[in-house]
């Protein structure tokens, strides 16, 4: 979505028109399901996808023939045997798709991106409002201080999961588009700078903590959203953890690893990953377990971190573990 709001600031500010296009309701054998979106000017595709095939397709020339329309337009697609058969589906489903007509240089959609490439960089998770009725707006909640208030907000908040919201014969398509939580990654190296690129666009904001000075340098993480140099040995006077957060430990050494488990154990964080050998993480655990830690405590670690794909190299392992957090958080916030 990171990429999705970027061009489309991008093509706006080049005075062309869009069609923001999304899924937002989905049955049987489809692609993707509700919140694939996609953006499309005279060109076709710019940004996104709905799954691509034959429903991407029909949603491009369509989306082409609505760029100079005023308002939103719905329509369903039904994918035959035809249509899913190059995706391996027996059977078919179908789709709803809607499409949002946006004006060359409209200014409150190109402030919305602003804001929503400011709130990527806070970390703060937010949604995207898409309306589905003519005289409603595209925003982001929670709004900001200053802007005109849409009274909308149910008592109990916001869905967490993508679908159509009404509210007093108001209608939205309603999307978690950041989700809170933040990825502390201990440790400056190699595999830390690897892993932050890969992270970043995966909608997991990273402040990497380090506590060599050469390493604990912004200009080699400039994804990141902060940098900090700090004393292992005093992290639970610098760090709060939530149960939202994820920790992965990576420091120069045994010791400091050790120094990082024992005190973020104490923390409610809902993933602590651990690099190293199975021998490493041995050692680790006995010495935790000689400190009072118990076996519930060590079961919160995930060592080796990452995925068992085979990776050895610096990037190869950022992809194993960046595809364990995309798994856990999966786990956590199903799409459905």
């Amino acid at each position: 979505m990171r990429t999705l709001f970027s061009a489309l600031a991008e093509t706006l500010r080049g005075g062309q028109p869009v069609v923001l296009v999304t899924i937002i309701a989905s049955s049987g054998s489809t692609p993707r399901g509700a919140g694939a979106r996609m953006i499309v000017g005279e060109q076709g595709r710019l940004a996104g996808t709905v799954g691509g095939g034959a429903v991407e397709y029909r949603c491009i020339t369509m989306a082409q023939e609505l760029l100079n329309s005023a308002g939103p337009v719905e329509t369903k697609f039904f994918l035959n045997q035809e249509d899913t058969a190059g995706l391996g589906m027996v059977c078919g489903g179908q789709v709803q798709v809607h499409f949002l007509p946006i004006p060359a240089d409209d200014p409150e959609v190109m402030a919305l991106c602003k804001d929503a490439a400011a709130r990527f960089s806070e970390g703060t998770p937010f949604w995207l409002m898409t309306p589905l009725r003519n005289g409603e707006k595209l925003f982001l909640w929670p709004m900001r201080a200053g802007e005109s208030a849409v009274s909308l907000l149910p008592s109990d908040g916001l869905p967490s999961l993508p679908g159509i919201f009404e509210e007093n014969g108001r209608c939205w398509f309603c999307e978690q588009i950041q989700r809170p939580g933040t990825v502390y990654i201990m440790g400056g190296g190699h595999v830390s700078q690897a892993l932050v690129p890969v992270l970043a666009p995966l909608d997991f904001p990273c402040v990497v903590l380090e506590d060599r000075e050469e390493f604990a340098d912004p200009r080699l993480f400039p994804l990141a959203r902060e940098v900090r140099l700090v004393d292992f040995r005093c992290l639970d006077r610098e760090l709060s953890l939530t149960d939202e957060d994820y920790v992965c430990i990576m420091t120069r050494g045994h010791q400091n690893d050790l120094l990082v488990q024992q005190q973020v154990l104490r923390m409610p964080a809902c993933y602590i990953g651990l690099i190293g050998s199975a021998k490493k993480s041995a050692e680790s655990f006995a010495r935790l377990r000689e400190m009072g830690f118990s076996q519930a405590d060590l079961d919160r670690i995930t060592t080796p971190i990452g995925l068992a794909i085979g990776g050895r190299t610096p990037a190869e392992i950022a992809i194993s573990i960046a595809a364990q957090l995309i798994q856990h958080r999966a786990k956590r916030f199903p799409r459905g």
